[in-house]
C-alpha cells in the first residue's frame, strides 16, 4: 500500500515535525527554575526549531502534502499548527494560492497579501522593520482573536479577520467547508497546544514559548523579505532570489532554490535542482539576483541589485 503521495523522503520532514513538539514538550517538563542562561536556551532553542518548522517544513508540506491518506495530511497539518503557532490550512490559503500567484507583485491594487512591496512608498519596498517586526508582532495578535473565532464561531462561515481568504477559499462548496473545517481544527489545536504548554509550566510557556513564537515569526518574515528584495516582480524569471550554498540547501531541503520554486511552486523541493538545470539557458538569459548568502541572512548582502527599480527584464 502507497503511503507517501510524492516521495518517501518526506518521511524526514514528518519525523522532524515529531521532534518539534516533543523538543518543546521536553523543554517544559525540564523548566525548573528562572535564570538569564536557561532562558537564553530555552528561547534560542525554541525560536530556531520554529523558524525552520515554518521556513522549510510546513512550507513544503503547504505545497506537497506527504500523505496518500487525506486524514494523515490532516494530522500533520494539525501537528504543525502547534509547531507553528498558525494555522496550515491558512498558511496554505495565503502561500500557494496568493503569494504563489502573484509572485510579490508591485501592481495597483497589489495583490499579493504578503508582498514586500504592500503599503510601501513610492512603489518602494517597505522598510524591514515594519515588514519583519510590526508583521511579527501583528501575526502574534491574530492568534488570540484566530483561537476566538475557533472556540466560539460554529458556522460554516470565516470571521471578520479572515475576509481576505473569501476569494482564496475554494468556490466547491464540500471543499471550501473541509478547507473551513481544517481551519477551525488546527487553530483548535494550537489553543489545546496553549493550554497544554501553560499546565506543564506556566512560566515556561509565557516567558520562553511565546517570545520564541514572536522572534521566529519576525526571522520568518526577515527571510521572505530578502527573498524578494531587489527582485523583479514582472518577470517569472528574476522575480525571487535564490542562494545555492551546498550545506544550507542540504540541511534545508533545497529551499534556496527560491526562484525555481517560484517557477513551479509544485515541484516537490528534491527536483528543484534538476527545475535548475532544465531552465539553465533562459537563467543565463536574465538579469537576475543570485544571494551569496541564505535569504535569513540577506541584509548581508549589502551590494545586492535592485531590478525592481528598472523595466529591462519586463516580458
Amino acid at each position: 500500500m502507497k503511503i507517501w503521495k510524492s516521495s518517501k523522503k518526506d518521511a524526514i520532514l514528518f519525523l522532524l515535525s515529531i521532534l518539534n513538539i516533543v523538543i518543546n514538550v521536553t523543554l517544559a517538563f525540564n523548566w525548573s527554575e528562572l535564570s538569564i542562561y536557561s532562558w537564553m536556551v530555552n528561547v534560542s532553542v525554541v525560536s530556531l526549531i520554529t523558524t525552520y518548522n515554518i521556513i522549510v517544513i510546513s512550507h513544503f508540506l503547504t505545497h506537497n502534502p506527504w500523505f496518500v491518506s487525506s486524514l494523515m495530511n490532516d494530522f500533520v497539518s494539525i501537528l504543525n499548527s502547534i509547531n507553528i503557532g498558525q494555522s496550515i490550512q491558512a498558511y496554505h490559503l495565503t502561500h500557494v494560492r496568493n503569494h504563489h500567484k502573484y509572485h510579490n507583485d508591485n501592481g495597483n491594487p497589489i495583490k499579493d497579501l504578503s508582498s514586500t512591496f504592500l503599503n510601501g512608498k513610492e512603489n518602494e519596498h517597505k522598510s524591514l522593520w515594519k515588514y519583519s517586526v510590526i508583521g511579527g508582532v501583528r501575526t502574534l495578535l491574530n492568534i488570540i482573536q484566530n483561537i476566538l473565532w475557533s472556540l466560539f464561531s460554529w458556522r460554516y462561515k470565516l470571521s471578520k479577520y479572515d475576509s481576505h481568504f473569501e476569494n482564496l477559499i475554494s468556490k466547491d462548496k464540500v471543499k471550501s467547508r473541509k478547507e473551513i473545517d481544517q481551519l477551525r481544527l488546527d487553530r483548535l489545536s494550537i489553543f489545546v497546544g496553549l493550554l497544554f504548554f501553560f499546565s506543564i509550566s506556566w512560566e515556561w510557556a509565557l516567558l520562553c514559548y511565546l517570545p520564541s513564537i514572536l522572534l521566529s515569526f519576525i526571522l520568518v518574515n526577515i527571510q521572505n523579505y530578502y527573498e524578494h528584495y531587489g527582485a523583479n516582480p514582472e518577470n517569472k524569471f528574476t522575480n525571487s532570489v535564490s542562494y545555492y550554498g551546498r550545506l544550507y540547501n542540504l540541511l534545508a531541503f533545497n529551499d534556496g532554490y527560491h526562484q525555481e520554486h517560484h517557477i513551479s511552486g509544485g515541484t516537490h523541493w528534491s527536483q528543484l535542482p534538476k527545475l535548475r538545470e532544465r531552465y539553465y539557458d533562459k537563467f543565463k538569459e536574465q538579469d537576475r539576483i543570485i544571494s551569496p548568502v541564505p535569504a535569513i541572512l540577506g541584509f548581508l548582502h549589502i551590494k545586492r541589485k535592485l531590478l525592481h527599480k528598472n523595466d529591462k527584464n519586463k516580458e
